[in-house]
């Protein structure tokens, strides 16, 4: 019995006299029951550790490549020799460690263990010019399908090869081959379905790192993340792009940050040039970034979803709705896969309430202050991945009736499966931006033309009301009514619902406005106002350490989606433009894929604003080289928002009809 279920058969059976947050008794009950469950995992984990350490081997090799540079490899097989093996295979940058054929990778802490136990030979990769691998490690290395002899590489010619060469030199393998991955892994993934290597049956691409300038990690419609991209990069991450003069087991130092509070580092650090000259020259990448600072052709060759042409394995994609990180590129290489392979009979795609990589979980049934009401990662782990890996690569079972959508409904908190993505009967709806912070269903009529705030750069909106150091992935779901009591930041909603509404597909900002500058980033943001009443809402004690799923009080903004836009690419990506001061201009931009009902009783609300710190970098408000901007160069501007019958603002709703 999981332990969340243990604490509520336990605490329902208390009298309800006796049911008192602080009560000793509970306190007790609660450490006795956390005691019993850390003990049970302990065991199990134990138990599952033992039986692959005696029945798998772990060897390590250098696989070489076309070009004669080698890859270092771990490769778990099974000594079961009695039927031959399936390969399932992750290409990372992240490193194979533990290093050494005695120090094995806890598999037994993961839902990974299941593959073991359906006998795979388990394959993990450092890729070319990461951690033991030889070679030159290029960030995003560009999709080459014109290669004309051995020295033209790229990450599908190395997955080719080394599959060639597991083939080839693992005895008792079955000749079929699966690579799977989460993140970066994800784009080897893309990669690896692009190799097209005839003993690559399935493919599954999980959060896969897809467009670095549209919509995945360091870019988000042109505006800079800079929080995760310095972090990334030369300061708390993996080291990326850091001098590696030779294959090793130890990641490069990092940069130390001064103090705990990301809000005010990345604003007493300043402009963009700063952090160029805290990254130093020893970062190619971070330069190279630098050097591009609109979507040019060297980002477009970049883009993995040039590597989704004539593609023959199964495919899976993966992602999570509350995905920080690369819920663009889940959503946006399925679409591409779609329309580059129209009569491929297996393409299909997940999307749960998941942050970052949450379906590789053990739990999956609430993200900060929001539940979901079961374990969606191992619903998902159970009835979907191992099904699929399991048919393709072993044959065990019937083919998997994987939807073309199935797509978990937040708010209802249901699975749904569809037969396309957006659903039949999804019907693009608008509603409009009202003067008084209404949203309605009709175009506006009197009223204030325009609602104003003044952006300071200098005081820019945070991302969340918390004081952090990393960047948090529960801010997908935070409760936004911090932003709403600030001056700087537009609040529209609407009457409370008299029924509920859900949305599945596309959201999309029209937005109408002016400024007293030359240039202004726009966040549109998506939020569920929960009913001001709580008594009908469950309320559970909560702690980091304990799987209690928490549920949020009265008039919780509970942010749906959200997603930032550089107002100089509002006509191209290509090539930017300034705004002329107080001439109304139309910004309108895709906010992303949405699937979540609003219930009955509750309100949608839309905020609009123009910085969200440290997530994304400030805008100057002036129109220069961000890259380049000076202090001198930030200078607060007035933002208008329309809601006029002439300029009729709106947000683009993907209403579910049927």
């Amino acid at each position: 019995m999981l332990f969340n279920e243990l604490i509520g058969c336990h605490y329902a059976c208390i009298p309800k006299n006796d049911q008192q947050p602080n009560d000793n008794k509970m306190k007790n009950l609660i450490t006795s029951l956390l005691a019993f469950a850390l003990m049970a995992g302990l065991n199990a984990q134990n138990t599952d550790s033992i039986w692959i350490v005696n029945n798998y081997t772990k060897i390590e090799r250098m696989i070489p490549m076309r070009d004669g540079v080698k890859l270092f490899t771990s490769i778990y097989i099974p000594r079961d020799i009695s039927e031959d093996h399936p390969v399932l295979m992750e290409r990372s940058p992240y490193s194979c460690a533990p290093y050494g054929e005695g120090a094995w990778r806890d598999f037994w802490n993961r839902y990974l263990k299941y593959y073991l136990f359906e006998g795979y030979i388990m394959v993990k990769q450092d890729v070319r010019g990461r951690w033991m691998s030889e070679g030159e490690f290029a960030d995003i290395r560009p999709f080459n399908p014109h290669r004309k002899d051995n020295s033209d590489i790229d990450e599908s010619s190395d997955t080719y090869d080394t599959i060639e060469w597991l083939l080839k030199n693992i005895p008792h393998n079955n000749g079929k081959v699966g690579v799977f991955g989460i993140s970066y892994p994800g784009f080897y993934s893309t990669m690896a379905a692009a190799s097209n290597h005839p003993a690559l049956k399935a493919v599954s691409p999980q959060a896969p790192v897809t467009n670095w300038f549209i919509g995945d990690d360091f870019h988000h419609n042109g505006a800079f993340f800079l929080l995760d991209a310095f972090r990334f990069y030369p300061a708390l991450g993996a080291g990326f792009g850091l001098p590696r003069p030779k294959p090793s087991t130890k990641g490069p130092e990092n940069i130390r940050l001064p103090y705990q509070d990301n809000y005010r580092f990345f604003l007493e650090t300043g402009a963009l040039p700063a952090f160029a000259r805290l990254a130093g020259d020893s970062v190619p990448f971070w330069k190279e970034l630098y050097s591009h600072p609109d979507y040019d052709e060297w980002w477009k060759v970049r883009d993995a979803r040039n590597a989704t042409k004539n593609l023959n394995p199964a495919m899976l994609w993966v992602g999570g709705h509350f995905d920080a990180e690369d819920n663009w590129g889940a959503w946006n290489s399925y679409k591409a896969a779609e329309e580059n392979n129209p009569m491929k009979e297996f393409n299909r795609i997940v999307m749960g309430p998941w942050a970052h990589g949450q379906w590789s979980w053990p739990d999956g049934s609430y993200l900060g202050n929001i539940g979901f009401g079961s374990n969606t990662s191992q619903w998902y782990q159970q009835n979907i991945e191992i099904p699929f890996f399991n048919y393709y690569l072993k044959g065990k079972g019937s083919k998997p009736e994987i939807a073309e959508a199935t797509i978990f409904i937040t708010g209802r908190n249901e699975w749904k499966e569809f037969g396309s993505w957006p659903p039949a009967g999804t019907v693009n709806t608008d509603l409009f931006l009202q003067p008084s912070g209404r949203l309605g269903w009709q175009r506006p009529g009197s009223g204030p033309e325009h609602s104003d705030y003044v952006s300071d750069p200098s005081k820019p909106v945070p991302y969340t009301e918390d004081v952090h150091f990393l960047r948090t992935m529960e801010y997908m779901t935070d409760d936004q009514r911090f932003a709403s009591r600030r001056p700087d930041v537009l609040v529209f909603k609407t009457d409370i619902l008299e029924e509920e509404i859900t949305l599945t597909g596309m959201l999309t900002a029209d937005l109408f406005v002016s400024l007293s500058s030359t240039d202004a980033d726009f966040v549109v943001k998506l939020i569920d106002v929960f009913p001001d009443d709580p008594g009908h809402l469950r309320t559970e004690p909560y702690s980091v350490r304990m799987p209690f799923s928490k549920y949020p009080g009265g008039g919780y903004e509970m942010l749906v989606h959200g997603e930032i836009f550089r107002g100089r690419y509002r006509n191209s990506f290509e090539k930017p433009a300034p705004f002329v001061p107080g001439k109304v201009e139309r910004v309108k931009f895709e906010v992303g894929n949405v699937a979540h009902t609003f219930k009955k009783g509750h309100r949608i609300m839309i905020q609009i604003q123009s910085s969200w710190f440290p997530l994304a970098d400030r805008n100057p408000q002036k129109f220069v080289n961000i890259y380049e901007a000076r202090e001198s160069d930030f200078q607060k501007a007035t933002i208008q928002i329309y809601h006029s019958k002439k300029y009729p603002g709106k947000i683009i709703l993907p209403v579910l009809t049927q």
